[in-house]
């Protein structure tokens, strides 16, 4: 397999790139794409979800997206270390029936010597929103450069006291 850079040990900037890659690969809802950033037998954990390998993740991934609709996320490094990163981020979305939901969480990913994710962590809270509470207006596809990030919107803004 070819190299995916940017490659372990991360420093603060290649660990950014690396959680901006992921969110736009995300953002694109096409799991050939996102698949292709994991090892061939990467385990994660994702809410009570446990796939091992491309194809399960895969899979999980076509599931995931045929529930989730107009699906728009922001990823956002939280801590790195040598060959692992921490990341928040919050989603939103909404079902077949209209109810938008937004998703907040945590993942945490280790990588391989070549920059494939061996494993993916994930803890994920839904909250039911109404459409308009939604804060992530973009077309669909990658957040546009202009956007802010989650620090830059307020990320405390999603929380209900």
């Amino acid at each position: 397999m070819d190299p995916r850079p940017p490659l372990p040990p991360f420093t603060r900037e290649s660990a950014i790139e690396k959680v901006r890659m992921a969110e736009d690969a995300w953002n694109s809802r096409d799991p050939d794409r996102v698949v292709k950033v994991y090892t061939e037998d990467t385990r994660w954990r994702n809410r009570a979800e446990f796939p091992v390998g491309r194809d399960a993740v895969h899979a999980f991934l076509v599931r995931k997206w045929a529930k989730e609709l107009d699906y728009r996320l922001i990823k956002e490094l939280w801590a790195f270390e040598a060959n692992r990163i921490a990341v928040r981020f919050v989603y939103e979305w909404h079902d077949d029936s209209g109810q938008w939901f937004r998703s907040h969480g945590n993942e945490n990913w280790q990588f391989d010597d070549l920059g494939y994710m061996e494993q993916r962590h994930a803890s994920i809270n839904d909250q039911p929103i109404r459409e308009s509470e939604r804060v992530f207006h973009w077309p669909l596809g990658p957040r546009p450069a202009e956007h802010p990030g989650l620090t830059e919107v307020g990320a405390g803004r999603f929380s209900r006291p």
